[in-house]
């Protein structure tokens, strides 16, 4: 995966590698991006989805260890005379081996103070596989989090240039009006000298009213474009303060660079991707042990006593280890269909994985030959404005000495508007070519 374009091409994992405060040079930018990154509430929410990972992986990581509770208990049980407590107890207070003290009331009050611990020996590794699960999941949710931050980081600096390249086409679009006015000015000076008829005149006014209509379009494109990046900051209407000029930023150099081996590494969705699908397979055999038997370790220590002022007296301290093993009869089915939908998950995440793999590599093909084509296509449009003004100039002097008609200035003006529209829109292009190239090798979420 070693495929180049021009003849300077370097390792684009420097172009993942490279701060967002590198890569744009604009410091207005730069300070959206800041404000976005404080206070949007995407960025917020992925942080919080951190925060529930991390929570996740640290219960699922107490679980291998013993659980240990503080008890105070309190009971009291009435035993029949045909029961085996009843008998045994009976005979019990008959006996002159006991004190008045160790006598069994009945009904017979039971009290416990102390530890109570259960421990569930992780025979098969299904509490270490939850647990590397859950650590997986805490990882996938950090290359989340810096994924919502290269998107945030590509919709601010896409929306940013696209309002500059708005800023432009609104400059060329009121030189025009004035242009145009200044036209219909000489058209209809020249149609009181006869010169002229009224059809001349009322299509250069027809013209004059499409530009002017262009300039309120513009205008409300400008709006909608800034409210946009006031939403992307997380704050409410406000002027985004701007005053570079589309038309001389310049590109990184370092994206005349090729498509490394070790790209898809740097790109946060596939590192998400690789951490959900190793905590699947983890899930798989956490799953698949629970059809093993499981054994269980229930010690206690504490007072135990059937008479409360006794509790603490030393003769009352005890204590036991219980031990159980279980293993799954009649559930057997329940624990075999949720390991074949973990399985089918597995495999969706699987899938998952090979669709973010292939649709990362195009997204990094298409911005790569998207800077390529928008650069040379920048270039024959710039030449194709300036053909075009020298047109409208030759028009205007052709058609004073009645060798043009008007219908040859008013198309000159109109290509003249056309193209210089296209050329902003062009160099536009270029900035989010890079952007989406940014984006997709891994980068925007450095500081």
């Amino acid at each position: 995966m070693h495929t180049t374009y021009g003849d300077n091409a370097a390792d684009s994992t420097n172009i993942a590698a490279m701060r967002i405060s590198n890569f744009f040079a604009d410091s207005y930018l730069l300070g959206l991006i800041d404000t976005a990154m404080a206070a949007n509430l995407d960025v917020l929410t992925a942080l919080q989805r951190v925060e529930i990972a991390n929570a996740n992986l640290k219960y699922n990581g107490l679980l291998i260890l013993p659980s240990v509770t503080l008890n105070a208990n309190a009971g009291l049980e009435k035993y029949g005379d045909y029961t085996m407590n009843g008998v045994g107890n009976y005979d019990t207070n008959l006996s002159p081996n006991i004190t008045d003290r160790q006598r069994i009331p009945n009904p017979t009050p039971d009290y416990f103070l102390g530890f109570r611990s259960s421990w569930e020996v992780d025979l098969w590794g299904k509490l270490r596989n939850r647990k590397r699960a859950a650590f997986n999941r805490f990882l996938a949710s950090q290359s989340g989090y810096k994924m919502v931050t290269t998107s945030l980081t590509a919709q601010i600096a896409t929306a940013y240039y696209q309002l500059l390249a708005l800023d432009n086409e609104l400059r060329v679009i009121q030189k025009n009006i004035k242009l145009q006015t200044d036209a219909l000015e000489i058209i209809k000076l020249q149609k009181l000298g006869g010169r002229a008829s009224e059809l001349a005149v009322q299509q250069f006014l027809a013209q004059l009213e499409r530009t002017q209509g262009l300039e309120y379009q513009t205008l409300q494109q400008i709006t909608e474009t800034e409210n946009q990046l006031n939403f992307l900051t997380g704050t409410f209407s406000k002027s985004i303060p701007r005053d570079t000029s589309i038309s001389t930023l310049k590109l990184p150099t370092v994206l005349k660079a090729g498509v490394p081996s070790q790209l898809l590494l740097n790109r946060p969705d596939i590192q998400e991707a690789e951490f959900e699908l190793r905590a699947m397979n983890a899930d798989i055999k956490a799953v698949h042990a629970a059809f093993f038997p499981a054994l269980t370790l229930s010690p206690y220590v504490g007072f135990n006593a059937f008479s409360s002022s006794l509790l603490f007296n030393s003769g009352s301290f005890a204590y036991g280890l219980l031990g159980g093993i279980t293993a799954p009869i009649f559930n057997r089915k329940l624990i075999k269909a949720d390991y074949e939908r973990t399985v089918a998950q597995g495999k969706q995440a699987l899938y998952g994985y090979q669709k973010t793999v292939l649709s990362s590599y195009q997204e990094v093909l298409n911005s790569l030959k998207s800077i390529e084509n928008y650069n040379q296509m920048y270039k024959h449009k710039q030449q194709e404005v300036q053909a075009l003004n020298n047109a409208v100039s030759v028009a205007n002097d052709l058609y004073l000495v009645g060798r043009a008609n008007y219908l040859e200035i008013i198309t000159a003006q109109r290509n003249v508007l056309d193209a210089e529209l296209e050329l902003a829109n062009t160099k536009k292009n270029i900035f989010i070519g890079a952007i989406n190239l940014y984006r997709s090798v891994g980068g925007g979420w450095k500081r």
